[in-house]
């Protein structure tokens, strides 16, 4: 029990530090233009969330889940690439770049790590 707290609150403390890194890209340049990112972390999750758990087999059922999957690769995609379209139009500066793109990195393994760490086998230690 006590490895699954510090395991939590180290995910809870990487996942933290990735929103203060958002920030900072923002507040340092004075320019929330790389807030954009911040809308494209809300709308990953949205097409598995529809389309990801759906049931049987039937093909129907595979190529939306195919589609989901789809959508999920194109937003993340586009975390990457609007601060890198931003800093190419010299709307940001390459430190904002740096800590987007960083910011993107820690939030996203911390989601890897998650997810990983509560499918793991045998029984989840995040749910009791």
């Amino acid at each position: 029990m006590p490895n699954d707290v510090r395991l939590l609150a180290g995910l809870g403390g990487a996942f933290l530090l990735g929103l203060l890194l958002q920030f900072l890209g923002c507040a340092l340049w004075h320019n929330w233009w790389p807030m954009l990112t911040a809308f494209v972390y809300v709308l990953v999750p949205m097409p598995y969330l529809f389309f990801g758990s759906g049931g049987g087999g039937s093909n129907l059922a595979s190529s939306w889940q195919d589609a989901g999957k789809f959508l999920v690769g194109f937003s993340a995609v586009a975390a990457i690439a609007i601060p890198a379209i931003l800093y190419h139009a010299q709307k940001i500066a390459l430190g904002a770049l740096c800590m987007e793109l960083l910011a993107m990195l820690i939030l996203g393994g911390t989601v890897l790590a998650w997810q990983v760490l509560s499918e793991a086998e045998g029984s989840s230690p995040f749910y009791y």
